[in-house]
């Protein structure tokens, strides 16, 4: 067992030598492209995946952020984003940012082609807030909460880790005949034992995985995200992590990242589902009724993008003016679509049904 207080500057560059192809790995890897894939079908069939995005790229943040112990409430994120609060927590303000790197990040793919160094460190740098970038001095060590401890300390030469990153970022663009989900697994592995930033290198990695998977051609959108696999099995995630760098322990690492994507795919393909029958059946309820003045497909959708709405939503859409907006928004509470609460002096209004959804 390694040091954990001595810096990993012998980290081995990729790929691994050893085999990450076993019979076993390659078996969970037919199971968990096969749901992957399946999610990304159903997802490329729907007609506005955009709504989608919206609701579970929120759920991710908040979820992703609590792997670090950076935790607010669905009521405190939605509140922000309704602009209904005076001050926006520490905690909720880096969730939001974190919601903010996962579109840079994408947005950044889709331009370039590619993930580099550079990408990773935009991410990075919109999690934080700051552009203190790549680490360039020694005393970053993980250490256990409750022990102190020091459990592992990454590389601590500035040249080093550089190095280290030229050579991941060679290894994900670069074309194999590896499988994939068997590769996201060995880049996340390899990037949080660089840990290349002073902060935000668990949040950066996870954003990587959904981006590298997109870069692959795997999913179209970032719609997967392992976090809620990983707080589940958070102590066995930690524990499979250092077994990789004290014993080399491949194989268990990735059949635990496999699974993860596995079980990850079914569940969002079933709540991507539940929102969408949802959405159906709010959509039949206004058709029925709703006035043929106020009812619209924008308009229903414009609920869906997050759970609570108010009238400059309404009105930065274009679908009415103030006062219109206002009887629009009423007239939904009416039938049963919406609940109003007071915010200051502004009313907001709550898909109430979305926002249980979302909560499971």
């Amino acid at each position: 067992m390694k040091n954990g207080s001595k810096p990993y500057n012998e980290l081995p560059p990729l790929p691994p030598q050893t085999d990450i192809e076993t019979k076993t790995i390659l078996n969970q890897a037919i199971r968990s492209n096969r749901e992957l894939a399946r999610l990304k079908g159903y997802c490329s069939l729907l007609p506005n995946d955009s709504i989608l995005l919206s609701s579970i790229i929120l759920k991710e943040a908040k979820t992703s952020s609590e792997i670090e112990n950076i935790v607010t409430t669905q009521d405190e994120l939605y509140k922000a984003l309704a602009n209904s609060v005076k001050e926006i927590d520490i905690e909720t303000k880096e969730v939001l940012n974190y919601r903010s790197a996962i579109w840079t990040g994408f947005n950044q793919l889709k331009e370039h082609g590619f993930l580099s160094t550079n990408i990773i460190t935009k991410i990075q740098s919109e999690l934080e807030g700051n552009t203190a970038g790549i680490r360039k001095l020694p005393g970053t060590t993980l250490v256990n909460q409750i022990s102190g401890k020091a459990i592992y300390t990454p590389p601590d030469n500035e040249e080093k880790i550089l190095e280290l990153l030229k050579n991941l970022e060679k290894y994900i663009n670069e074309k194999d005949e590896v499988d994939p989900l068997i590769k996201m697994a060995v880049i996340h592995y390899q990037f949080e034992s660089i840990h290349p930033f002073y902060d935000g290198n668990g949040r950066t990695g996870r954003i990587l995985n959904v981006l590298y998977l997109i870069l692959q051609g795997l999913l179209d959108k970032p719609i997967l995200y392992l976090s809620e696999y990983i707080i589940r099995n958070k102590t066995e995630y930690y524990e499979l992590l250092q077994n990789v760098r004290d014993k080399n322990g491949w194989e268990a690492w990735i059949l635990y990242m496999l699974k993860a994507v596995e079980i990850t795919s079914i569940e969002t393909l079933n709540m991507v589902s539940s929102i969408v029958d949802l959405l159906n059946e709010t959509t039949e309820l206004c058709r029925e009724n709703l006035p043929k003045t106020t009812y619209s497909k924008e308009l229903i959708d414009l609920l869906f993008v997050q759970p609570y709405t108010k009238i400059e939503f309404l009105v930065s859409a274009g679908l009415a003016e103030r006062r219109t907006a206002s009887k629009y928004l009423k007239q939904l509470e009416e039938i049963g679509i919406l609940e109003s609460f007071k915010s200051w002096k502004e009313t907001i209004y709550v898909n109430k049904r979305l926002y249980d959804l979302l909560k499971r």
